[in-house]
């Protein structure tokens, strides 16, 4: 995708973090934006942000409240976004959750949840608007983790969940490709966000250690490592010179990956003493 302007993007999950910062930047380049997440507070206030940035009067913008879990809420309110707005030129997924624990503390059904806002509400939204979006093409991003290609200690429900939606970007690429449809999946590492804060609550100390190597990004610069990757139909768009890295390393070096995870886990673990 080379043009923003004057192209129609659904941003799910926009009203905080990533896509918030992704629907700013698309309403600097002159796309029209409709943001969705489940809190209409927080739409308005991210709407507000969104159309301050708008080039042109001819822009449209607009909110809905939607709930990615929830498949047969999905179907109705994107059916009226349509029926509204148009169909989108561009679906971003950014909605999702994280809840570090070591594995014995998650529940079954803290990992249903998981799986459910992470890998099924990227199902639905994608379930729900392909059919239409076949009919004159166009760009999806479903947005998976560092994590969705390096296993992490105390994100056993995380990973598996942004393992997944690697995978279910890569076969559906191969699907949509003759329908004039991209996909692209962006594996951001930790990003200062809200949904980021609210992990620290609860993150193992190992797993806080892990982390620590591949640095804290901010919002808008994964943003921006997104509409480059757009720009150049990149399947896996991965910010940071840190993540990119240790994608590199995890597929060439495995064994590398592995020694320094378990010696920052070990670190942590016996307070600090290197092992």
């Amino acid at each position: 995708m080379q043009k923003f302007s004057d192209r129609l993007f659904y941003v799910i999950g926009g009203s905080s973090g990533i896509g918030l910062a992704t629907a700013v930047l698309l309403s600097g380049k002159g796309a029209h934006i409709i943001i969705f997440a489940r809190s209409a507070t927080k739409l308005e206030s991210a709407l507000s942000q969104i159309q301050k940035k708008a080039v042109s009067p001819e822009q449209n913008f607009g909110h809905m409240a939607l709930d990615v879990a929830d498949a047969r809420q999905v179907n109705e309110v994107m059916a009226r976004a349509v029926a509204k707005y148009g169909v989108p030129d561009g679906l971003i997924n950014c909605a999702g959750r994280s809840r570090p624990h070591k594995f014995e503390q998650i529940t079954a059904g803290m990992f249903d949840e998981t799986m459910k806002i992470n890998l099924y509400g990227t199902r639905n939204t994608v379930a729900a608007l392909v059919p239409l979006m076949k009919k004159k093409g166009g760009y999806i991003v479903n947005t998976a983790s560092v994590a969705g290609f390096i296993g992490v200690f105390g994100l056993t429900d995380y990973s598996a969940s942004k393992f997944a939606v690697i995978g279910f970007s890569e076969a559906l690429k191969s699907e949509l490709r003759p329908w004039g449809i991209t996909v692209s999946v962006l594996c951001p590492p930790d990003t200062d966000t809200p949904g980021f804060q609210i992990e620290n609550r609860t993150k193992p100390a190992e797993t806080a250690a892990v982390s620590d190597g591949a640095g804290l990004m901010q919002p808008g610069d994964v943003a921006r490592a997104l509409i480059r990757g757009m720009r150049k139909n990149k399947f896996m768009i991965i910010p940071g010179f840190d993540a990119k890295l240790s994608f590199w390393a995890k597929r060439f070096l495995p064994w590398l990956v592995e020694w320094m995870i378990s010696r920052a886990i070990r670190r942590a673990g016996t307070g600090g003493t290197a092992v």
